[in-house]
Parts: C-alpha cells; sequence; structure tokens
C-alpha cells in the first residue's frame, strides 16, 4: 500500500496525532487516544482501531485484552491535518477501560466533575487482572 498519505498528516515532536474514536450511527464521541504511524498504518490495513500507548510505550489494539474492539468504518483528517477521526463500530458497547460506554462521562455540575454514565461491565471482569 502507498504510504505518502501519512507525510500530510502533521505530527507532533514525538510524532504522534490526535486519533478521535466517534461511534458509527449515534456519532458518539467515545475516546480519544493518540497514534504514531505505525498505529495509523496498522489501523488502516487491519480494519480496526490500534493506537499508541504513551504509558506503555507500545502499540496498543483496541479491545486486545478486554474483547471491546474497535472496527473501522471511516477516517478523516481535519483542516489542520493534525486530528485523526476514526468512526468505528464498538464492539461490546464498551469503550472506556472504567466499563462505560464512552471516556466522557464526566460532566461539570455546579462546579465539580459528577459521573453521569452508568458503569455497563466491571473493569476486573473486562480484564481479569
Amino acid at each position: 500500500m502507498n504510504e505518502t498519505w501519512l507525510e500530510n498528516i502533521k505530527w507532533t515532536e514525538d510524532g504522534l496525532v490526535p486519533a478521535i474514536a466517534q461511534e458509527t450511527g449515534s456519532g458518539k464521541v467515545l475516546m480519544m487516544a493518540w497514534m504514531n504511524r505505525e498505529a495509523l498504518r496498522l489501523t488502516v490495513e487491519e480494519g480496526r482501531a490500534i493506537y499508541w500507548s504513551r504509558s506503555r510505550n507500545k502499540l496498543w489494539r483496541k479491545g486486545e485484552e478486554s474483547g471491546n474492539v474497535q472496527i473501522l468504518n471511516d477516517i478523516r483528517l481535519d483542516c489542520d491535518n493534525d486530528v485523526i477521526l476514526l468512526e468505528v463500530e464498538q464492539v461490546g458497547g464498551i469503550a472506556c477501560h472504567t466499563g462505560r460506554h464512552n471516556c466522557f462521562y464526566k460532566q461539570l455540575k455546579d462546579s465539580k466533575w459528577t459521573e453521569v454514565e452508568e458503569v455497563i461491565k466491571e473493569p476486573s471482569a473486562l480484564y481479569g487482572k
């Protein structure tokens, strides 16, 4: 596969680009993560979301432990060429490591962050660690 399309992306000094995962159909933003060139290339090749884990310093195939894979349906690049938007099917309905549908479950109410999304499955049941 010709990879010149990767040259159009404005990578950070660390060689990363932010990637937003949006759910096909609902349009709900599920999560944000980082991708390096290899993660983005593999995402396109394999048809599933693969990110770069900054904390683990390695590729992270979404759902590799939990089974909650993100199947790639579409990929977009923003007007400044510095943010990726992945349209995905969220297998299992859980995108967040906390066991919720999405990572944006805290809402600012009366100057406090309030959890407004329910846990679908306990993390211990997802990861077994």
